[in-house]
């Protein structure tokens, strides 16, 4: 899709199927379904805004207003959300500060266990500006680089989108692949080729903006489903 910026179209969506290896739980499944869209001329300040106003319009025309009912929680949907840095979240709800949490690689760990759960339980909130080292293919924040423009949205405590501003710079991101390259040859994980095809097309990408909401996640919280095995046609042990 970003390949497509480059050619020249301003503004794309697709949703569609994607497959994530040996992903099981009662929010993740190995084929998901995605509605991923792109804006040039946008950042992700921008997509936080289309987010509010399009999960608005979803819960308007399902009939719950301004409030979502969700395993017994009113959330209120009513937009501004708030939108809280990766540190200040950390420093609230995390028994460890950000930076040691990212050098001890126990970012993922606490972030899943400590901090999601506790995420959007009486208004949607907007998760923003990661450290850099989890943002991989997105811009970093000019005023602080060690943070990336980068933000998810948490409602009811679950994960609904993962968004940021794209990153255009060929250069820098090629060195970013070859950082993740050599962490993964030196822990013996395999080694994939670089995407020769996608940094060329990022010498032409202009500013952009990108985003990824899991449709299964959504429909689960707007059917007051539990688990995610409630929404979909078939689970992977019933295939």
């Amino acid at each position: 899709m970003k390949r497509l910026l480059a050619a020249g179209f301003p503004r794309i969506f697709q949703i569609c199927k994607c497959f994530r290896q040996a992903e099981r739980g009662h929010r993740h499944l190995p084929e998901i379904t995605l509605l991923e869209w792109y804006r040039t001329g946008s950042t992700y300040q921008d997509l936080m805004d289309e987010c509010e106003a399009l999960i608005m319009s979803v819960a308007r025309r399902m009939g719950s207003s301004d409030i979502l009912a969700y395993q017994g929680r009113r959330i209120k949907l009513a937009p501004p959300w708030p939108r809280i840095p990766v540190k200040d979240a950390f420093e609230k709800f995390a028994s460890s500060p950000l930076a040691a949490a990212v050098q001890k690689d126990r970012f993922d760990e606490i972030m899943a266990v400590q901090i999601e759960p506790r995420l959007g339980r009486s208004q949607p909130v907007f998760l923003v500006d990661y450290p850099a080292s989890r943002a991989a293919l997105a811009k970093l924040k000019p005023e602080h680089p060690r943070y990336a423009e980068r933000f998810e949205l948490y409602i009811a405590g679950v994960e609904i989108c993962n968004a940021f501003s794209e990153l255009t710079d060929p250069v820098e991101q090629r060195a970013r692949f070859e950082h993740e390259r050599a962490l993964r040859r030196k822990t013996g994980k395999p080694v994939y080729p670089m995407p020769e095809r996608f940094l060329a097309a990022l010498q032409d990408l202009p500013a952009a903006a990108g985003n990824a909401m899991g449709i299964d996640r959504l429909v689960m919280l707007f059917a007051d489903a539990k688990q995610i095995d409630d929404v979909v046609a078939f689970t992977p042990e019933e295939l």
